[in-house]
């Protein structure tokens, strides 16, 4: 799943801010569903921004991007950092500001697609590169 957030960067929650600066697609990554009452989502976010480091973040292809209904700037997926929120949050938006029937949803990554999204987030996470944000 991919839904229109409000992405807390680990820098900005590093600063005590508790509210992203602005909402961003953020790709579902991962749901626990055994810690509480309501699901426990994990999210990474799809940037702008290019890699600045090897291994640090997944270009998405434009044909994904089109079926999402995204703009066609390039954009990665950034597998170092996690947001994790209880569903549903406060942080989810509309995708379409205005929209007579508002969603949070963009759709959905291919699986195959999100396979390599998890085991590069897996592989960080094995070599302590990978930052957690809990909402």
């Amino acid at each position: 799943m991919v839904l229109s957030y409000s992405y807390l960067w680990f820098d900005e929650h590093q600063k005590g801010l508790k509210e992203g600066r602005k909402d961003t697609p953020a790709a579902v990554i991962a749901i626990n569903s055994q810690i509480g009452p309501t699901d426990l989502v994990y999210v990474v976010p799809i940037t702008h921004s290019p890699p600045q480091r090897e291994g640090e973040k997944l270009k998405v292809p434009q044909e994904i991007k089109r079926r999402l209904g995204l703009d066609d700037d390039a954009s990665w997926i950034d597998v170092t950092e996690i947001n994790a929120f209880a569903w549903a949050g406060f942080d989810l938006r509309p995708t379409r500001r205005g929209d007579p029937d508002p969603t949070c949803l963009y759709g959905y990554l291919p699986s195959r697609f999100l396979a390599k999204v998890q085991n590069a987030i897996q592989q960080n996470r094995a070599e302590h590169k990978l930052k957690l944000v809990p909402r």
